[in-house]
């Protein structure tokens, strides 16, 4: 009887021989099991266990030296590789912005000692992930993503470029590092994980939960969370000190006639169908019922309206104005949800504006000029929420926003940042007697 056969075939393990093993299925094409890559380290101890050997031939690692940087761990960043290590080196670190958890990746990468790639969900994440590699190993970095395409032991690839690329590089690393890891779950990103082979993994992120509860896919994909600390467990010692406030404002008499008129029309449809939405899922549900439904469009169209007028409020404006001149000696980031917003504070104030639309280079000035000092105030909506450093931001101004408490935990984490002793203040503009009111109650259930 001829020795059963393991090898990689875009993404997937195909097992040849007289032996079924876990987590396969028989594929009549290649008349073998087949099986997702994900699984091949629960492949292997099966068959270690059950002393039954085979010809492996699924990973072909990038040759490694012998990973060693200088880097020093702090108390609890080294009390999170160690639960790592000790899980198996599987699972997710939950650590807030400007805590070091780039450093526990690194020590990590020691630590697994074998051809490593960290996944990362933007340009700006990649090239800084990259810069503090060479840093810290002295050695050429592979990079994945912006029209590159370049392997080394350790490789800095986009989570776009990685998913693309899973069928070919899938079994070239030992270990696998997803940075911002909160993206993973998501219906394409999670086949990064599915298909490739390595063995150990590491999720990174400030904010585990997502709003769809996809999060719940990771510990099948990474691990379960193995260490967690939140913002006011190291505000003060190696975070800024930070301070939350709300402030809450009233629509002029004709916006609350307006907002009014609009809701009403929103609920009084949801009442007449009996629809409730007390989840995320619910409303997705609602979404795609306005796809066929003339009457839940029009209702979708007047809820619309009624944000529009809570988020753009002219009172939110004239509260904006006297928090700015209040504090003409801080950094400050404005966060909104919709461009409208970012384009008409700009306007008014004449103030630097980055949002999704804003080049590379152009982002990457206003940055340098805001880091440096020759801004003082930056307007956004949502491309600075994670993946951006900015550690003299000192004051975070939300004018509107969604519910999600990982939304509010990101652009918290942009003031985190300890400098020179900072104490921080995110202020939330929240319009009274709007839906508003609830939607700043839900996103800081998670609040630190």
């Amino acid at each position: 009887m001829s020795t059963p056969t393991l090898s990689f075939d875009k993404g997937s393990l195909i097992l040849k021989g007289d032996v079924r093993v876990p987590h396969s299925f028989w594929d009549n094409r290649t008349k073998s099991f087949r099986s997702q890559g994900l699984y091949y380290r629960d492949i292997i101890e099966y068959l270690n266990q059950s002393k039954i050997l085979i010809d492996d031939n699924v990973q072909q690692l990038i040759p490694s030296p012998n990973f060693k940087s200088n880097i020093s761990l702090r108390g609890y960043q080294n009390k999170a590789l160690q639960n790592w290590i000790k899980a198996g080196k599987k699972g997710t670190i939950v650590l807030p912005t400007g805590s070091g958890k780039t450093i526990i990746a690194i020590k990590a990468i020691e630590e697994a000692n074998t051809a490593s790639i960290i996944i990362v969900p933007t340009l700006d994440l990649l090239e800084q992930w990259r810069t503090k590699l060479i840093e810290s190993f002295n050695i050429e970095i592979g990079v994945y993503g912006g029209g590159t395409n370049k392997l080394e032991s350790v490789t800095v690839a986009t989570y776009n470029s990685a998913y693309l690329r899973a069928g070919e590089i899938g079994n070239r690393f030992g270990l696998i590092i997803f940075d911002e890891v909160h993206h993973l779950p998501a219906e394409g990103y999670k086949q990064i994980a599915e298909m490739f082979t390595a063995q150990y993994r590491m999720g990174l992120t400030a904010t585990f939960k997502r709003e769809d509860m996809l999060h719940n896919e990771l510990p099948r994909l990474i691990g379960g969370i193995v260490f967690k600390l939140q913002p006011s467990d190291l505000a003060g010692s190696y975070l800024a000190e930070y301070s939350l406030e709300r402030i809450n404002v009233d629509l002029s008499e004709h916006e609350k006639k307006e907002y009014d008129h609009y809701f009403k029309q929103f609920t009084d449809f949801l009442i007449r169908r009996k629809i409730k939405l007390t989840n995320t899922h619910d409303f997705r549900k609602f979404i795609m019922i306005t796809g066929r439904d003339k009457s839940a469009r029009q209702a979708l169209l007047s809820r619309n309206k009624a944000l529009e007028i809570a988020f753009n409020s002219e009172t939110k404006i004239q509260a904006l104005k006297e928090i700015l001149k209040s504090n003409l000696n801080e950094q400050i980031i404005i966060f909104t949800q919709h461009n409208q917003l970012v384009h008409r504070i700009s306007k008014q104030f004449l103030l630097p504006y980055i949002t999704y639309l804003t080049s590379k280079d152009e982002r990457n000035e206003i940055l340098n000029r805001f880091k440096d000092g020759r801004f003082w105030t930056v307007v956004t909506s949502k491309v600075l929420d994670e993946g951006i450093d900015v550690p003299k931001a000192s004051l975070g101004i939300i004018v509107s926003g969604t519910g999600s408490s990982r939304e509010f935990i990101q652009r918290l984490g942009r003031l985190l940042r300890k400098n020179r002793r900072k104490k921080s203040k995110l202020i939330e503009i929240v319009s009274k007697e709007t839906t508003e009111m609830r939607t700043s109650w839900k996103r800081k259930r998670s609040r630190a």
